[in-house]
């Protein structure tokens, strides 16, 4: 690299920092309706109770204790609880959007702007700058730590990978959407069955303080359970597969028989995927324990196909529970660029279309969830047909042209 290849690089970084970073401050004075309910409420109560010895009864809130960690961390600092709480997400999503670099970075040694490109969009995506600039919500949080795991299983660190999805899992319980795609590693051997220690071991390392802090062991061991039966409605403005479901009534027998089909479609398609990959040309399993049709392009590919899959067969989903569809389906993106440019724009516009119905009361009522659903209806067919094809592919072979784009195909 030349110097002046060096220089424009560095300048294009800056100018992407200072733009993402000038759109969040914009929004910086806007309180949502989540702040107001939930987290300023937090935030006063672990203020008034000493900080962190608030934590000794962590019961004043639904989240696990890593995020109220750092709420409390903010109450010693000069800062207000609305800025302290935003710049948390914000400086979280330059990170996230430092993993997406590092991953393109590494499958696209090539095209080095396409690293630069991958980083860009996430970080100026309109579901991730509102998330965290809007919103104030924590969703890049857990997500930049499964996009850490997911740099540590493509540098074959599988112990590392499982405490990045640990963790990611002790902060947000949606970090679960990841997990079929966690089995998949490990039925194919890239991630070895004692690795997945690492993952309940970092949960359970991040609930220590607590712990010493006098907080009452099963109620750190259960919050999840507790979270599970708050909502009753099919769908939270989800653009999932439940806009096309009315259920006039009691709505638990849906949602249990939800749950039921989501995990045996799911579990169906772990179980095709792993054996796909296994058999060779001849049909004939592969007995290696880490296969070799496992590519470093698939696993990001089987990622986001688990991101978007997931989270729009299971009810009672929110809209903001597709915020790891969007970034990992731009990674993907950035990987197999004739494949998949015009997946994460529906992922986009159904995932933001179902932000507006919630953040802009003018705009609602024209909006239409069943729209937004059929929109990534569309996404989840693109994204598993892209990996059928990719998966039949003998690794080596030129990749189907599944979009008429001219774009620099990726190194799998």
């Amino acid at each position: 690299m030349t110097t002046s290849d060096r220089t424009v690089r560095v300048l294009a970084v800056y100018t992407l920092v200072a733009t993402a970073l000038a759109a969040r401050v914009f929004l910086l004075p806007y309180q949502s309706g989540d702040f107001i309910t939930f987290l300023d409420p937090w935030y006063r109560h672990l203020e008034s109770h000493g900080g962190f010895a608030a934590l000794a009864d962590p019961g004043f809130s639904d989240y696990n204790v890593p995020y109220l960690y750092l709420l409390a961390g903010l109450t010693y600092l000069p800062v207000s609880a609305l800025a302290g709480i935003k710049w948390i997400s914000i400086l979280s999503d330059l990170a996230l959007a430092y993993c997406a670099f590092r991953i393109v970075a590494r499958l696209r040694p090539a095209s080095a702007w396409a690293a630069y490109g991958a980083a860009a969009a996430v970080l100026l995506l309109p579901t991730v700058v509102t998330n965290s600039g809007w919103w104030g919500q924590c969703d890049s949080v857990y997500t930049v730590f499964l996009l850490g795991g997911i740099h540590q299983l493509l540098s074959r660190r599988p112990w590392w990978a499982c405490a990045f999805f640990g963790i990611a899992l002790a902060v947000k319980f949606q970090a679960v959407f990841l997990f079929p795609f966690l089995l998949v590693m490990v039925v194919l051997g890239r991630v070895p069955w004692r690795s997945l220690l690492a993952i309940p071991g970092a949960y359970l390392a991040l609930d220590v303080p607590a712990l010493l802090l006098g907080a009452d062991p099963w109620r750190l061991l259960t919050v999840y359970a507790r979270q599970t039966g708050t909502y009753q409605l099919l769908s939270l403005h989800a653009p999932s597969v439940y806009e096309f479901v009315s259920v006039p009534g009691d709505t638990g027998p849906v949602r249990t028989a939800g749950v039921l089909v989501a995990g045996v479609v799911v579990t169906a398609l772990v179980g095709l995927t792993a054996w796909t990959l296994r058999s060779g040309r001849s049909g004939a399993p592969d007995p290696a324990p880490a296969t070799p049709g496992l590519t470093d392009t698939r696993i990001v590919l089987l990622a986001a196909c688990s991101s978007v899959l997931v989270p729009f067969l299971l009810p009672s989903m929110h809209e903001r529970y597709f915020y790891l569809a969007d970034v990992l389906t731009v990674v993907a993106a950035f990987v197999l660029p004739r494949q998949l440019w015009y997946v994460p724009v529906l992922v986009q516009l159904a995932s933001f279309g179902s932000y507006l119905v919630v953040v802009n009361a003018t705009l609602a009522p024209y909006l239409s969830m069943a729209a937004h659903g059929a929109l990534m209806l569309l996404a989840v067919v693109a994204v598993l047909r892209t990996a059928v094809l990719e998966l039949r592919r003998p690794p080596g072979a030129p990749a189907p042209l599944v979009s008429p784009t001219a774009a620099e195909p990726a190194r799998t």
